[in-house]
């Protein structure tokens, strides 16, 4: 495992949100959690890596994440997506893509 870091999950979905955080924290990652982008917005500076949701409060990838990227340009993104297939130029610009569902497993080696 990594060392631990400071994870911000943004996701409107609070199940999501509460399985990342349960599960980072046994893992001795500190754990923020945002339902929608304003949320994520004010806490991104003290994260290291996000869990960004690609369908947020009804806005979409590039929506959410250049204004991360813009707030706190050097974060690791980490995109939670059901979709089947990702904008090669979205994918791109994030750290790593976490498909939903996920196992504990996934979900530790991506952050």
């Amino acid at each position: 495992m990594a060392s631990p870091s400071t994870v911000l999950v943004v996701d409107d979905d609070a199940s999501i949100r509460f399985l990342c955080r349960v599960n980072l924290e046994l893992e001795g990652h500190r754990v923020l959690e945002a339902e929608a982008l304003d949320e994520a917005l004010a806490q991104v500076g003290e994260a290291d890596t996000v869990l960004l949701d690609l369908h947020v409060g009804g806005l979409r990838g590039r929506e959410l994440l250049d204004p991360l990227r813009a707030a706190h340009p050097g974060v690791r993104i980490v995109l939670l997506t059901g979709a089947a297939e990702v904008e090669p130029d979205l994918r791109a610009e994030v750290t790593a893509i976490l498909g939903k569902p996920f196992t504990i497993e996934n979900l530790l080696t991506a952050v």
